[in-house]
């Protein structure tokens, strides 16, 4: 007798629960059969735009190597280059960067300026890539570029710690010599010569450049030290 009684109190615990779970369903199962359906989504909107993404990535990459050999000539490369169509900033920056160098080649320094300040432009969060097109765009305007705009061009291109540091403070030095500024060119390389990080190459380059202002090339023993050097010269 005990046992059939605990066998019809199962079979009633038993249908309970199947008729709360039914209850259960009819309430909330809406949302089960939303998820699951955002969930499908979310996985077919994911590889939609991944296919997009690598078809325009490919489509950017035709248009520019169809670019750089439409004309047989660096002008006319560089016109179909800066007509590329760039869907992203990171491809419209890539795009002035590389017309910029065909403008250059073409020997027109403005235009090869303006695509690299566009490039700068296009990709202002992007330190390395922002600070090339920077200094590609000062060594495109060479000595022609406005004293004032170069310095603070240079002034923030050779920040500690930027990409290009070395390379922007060379240039600070050169655009004093031409400057006629031997004296705050030559202070200013000896400071260059005591930073860390200073390649062969670049070490090479200033000693030629202070054995032409008719100066020792090797850097002076009482040389300041980093911390207490004196201010970096202005170029205006």
């Amino acid at each position: 007798m005990t046992n059939q009684n605990d066998r019809f109190i199962d079979e009633v615990t038993e249908d309970l629960r199947r008729d709360r779970l039914f209850l259960m369903m009819r309430r909330y199962g809406w949302i089960v059969v939303l998820a699951i359906l955002l969930v499908v989504a979310g996985t077919a909107w994911r590889e939609w735009t991944q296919s997009r993404d690598t078809r325009q990535a490919r489509a950017f990459g035709d248009s520019i190597l169809a670019a750089e050999g439409a004309g047989g000539d660096p002008a006319a490369d560089a016109a179909a280059l800066a007509a590329v169509p760039a869907a992203r900033p990171g491809q419209a920056a890539l795009r002035d960067l590389l017309a910029g160098g065909a403008w250059a080649q073409a020997g027109d320094d403005a235009k090869a300026a303006a695509a690299y300040d566009a490039a700068a432009a296009a990709l202002p969060d992007d330190v390395v890539m922002r600070d090339l097109a920077r200094l590609k765009s000062v060594l495109a305007q060479g000595p022609a570029m406005d004293p004032a705009a170069r310095d603070a061009a240079l002034t923030g291109l050779s920040a500690p710690g930027a990409p290009f540091e070395m390379i922007a403070l060379e240039l600070k030095a050169i655009a004093l010599v031409g400057a006629g500024r031997d004296e705050d060119a030559i202070t200013l390389i000896r400071q260059i010569q005591q930073k860390d990080g200073l390649s062969e190459q670049m070490r090479r380059r200033l000693s030629e450049l202070m054995i032409t202002l008719g100066v020792d090339p090797e850097p002076a023993e009482a040389a300041q030290a980093p911390g207490a050097a004196a201010p970096m010269p202005a170029l205006n």
